[in-house]
């Protein structure tokens, strides 16, 4: 096992330093590189989680390929070897945490599908009955399946937590027919997927999207139905009323929600134990839904 915190044995400057990838500019392409850091409540730790770079990646790499019928996503390739620049030399510390993908445009917002009732929505439909400001049926419950599911986008944030906003808003933001493409193709991939994932036993609750323009085409980038972006539940656990039995990091928010920690820098220490639990949580999604192990 080859824990990776950072990537400082490439050596070509980093375009980009997120709280989890590291992002390398190859002129008109980027590398990917999806280190074992962790984030929870927009802070990230100082511990690392062992594999969890090498889980996100090939679990957003299986997604891709699955789901490129519904719409062109931006990877080139997967295999260091394929890498340019120079880079296949780092083959080994790359394989399976990587991809070399297209450069392309991002466009500012997130693209948020709920298939049933948790987090932000659920705080605003026990505050006002909607979801993204949209009127629901009463008695809903934590964890119930929404009649439908719902596109829900919010706001890009460089900082700070990212703001939802209406369908309404989204419009105004990039205008009718951008809107109304990224709900299509949001709810599209959200449907493949879902259906997917409940034939391995899997409940993906809901899940965000990162769309980009290439070649004047709408094109899905960054990363894809990965226990960061995306809630999964055992459906074999599955009671709507209460928090259910989940494979992403939601352990570990859990964990640290029953501390005193306020939430803001710095991190408190985490324990091995909620280390290799978190570790064994993203393994266990990826076993489930690729059909092999880590």
């Amino acid at each position: 096992m080859d824990l990776q915190r950072d990537t400082e044995y490439i050596d070509l400057p980093v375009l980009l330093k997120g709280k989890v990838r590291n992002v390398y500019d190859l002129g008109d392409s980027l590398l990917l590189v999806v280190t074992d850091r962790i984030s929870a409540f927009d802070v990230v730790f100082d511990e690392l989680i062992p594999d969890k770079g090498v889980v996100l990646n090939s679990i957003s790499a299986f997604w891709f390929d699955y789901t490129k019928d519904v719409i062109k996503n931006h990877v080139i390739s997967t295999n260091p070897e394929d890498y340019p620049m120079g880079l296949s030399q780092y083959a080994d510390r790359l394989r399976g945490r990587s991809m070399w993908v297209k450069k392309m445009k991002m466009l500012p917002v997130e693209c948020i599908v709920r298939g049933y009732l948790e987090g932000s929505a659920l705080k605003e439909y026990k505050e006002s009955g909607t979801i993204s400001g949209l009127k629901q049926k009463e008695g809903l419950v934590q964890g119930d399946k929404l009649p439908s599911p719902m596109f829900t986008p919010s706001t890009k944030e460089e900082e700070g937590h990212d703001v939802n906003i209406s369908y309404k808003e989204l419009e105004v933001l990039i205008g009718e027919d951008m809107a109304k493409q990224l709900s299509d193709a949001s709810l599209a991939l959200y449907e493949k997927a879902s259906a997917y994932a409940l034939s391995k036993g899997i409940i993906l609750a809901d899940t965000k999207f990162e769309f980009g323009m290439f070649d004047g085409e709408l094109v899905i980038g960054d990363e894809m139905f990965t226990p960061d972006s995306s809630r999964f539940w055992a459906l074999s656990d599955y009671q709507p009323g209460r928090a259910q039995k989940s494979f992403d990091k939601q352990y570990l928010r859990e964990w640290l929600e029953s501390t005193d920690w306020d939430k803001t820098p710095p991190a408190p220490a985490l324990p091995e134990e909620v280390i290799q639990k978190t570790s064994e949580k993203y393994k266990q999604a990826y076993a489930l839904l690729v059909g092999k192990e880590i």
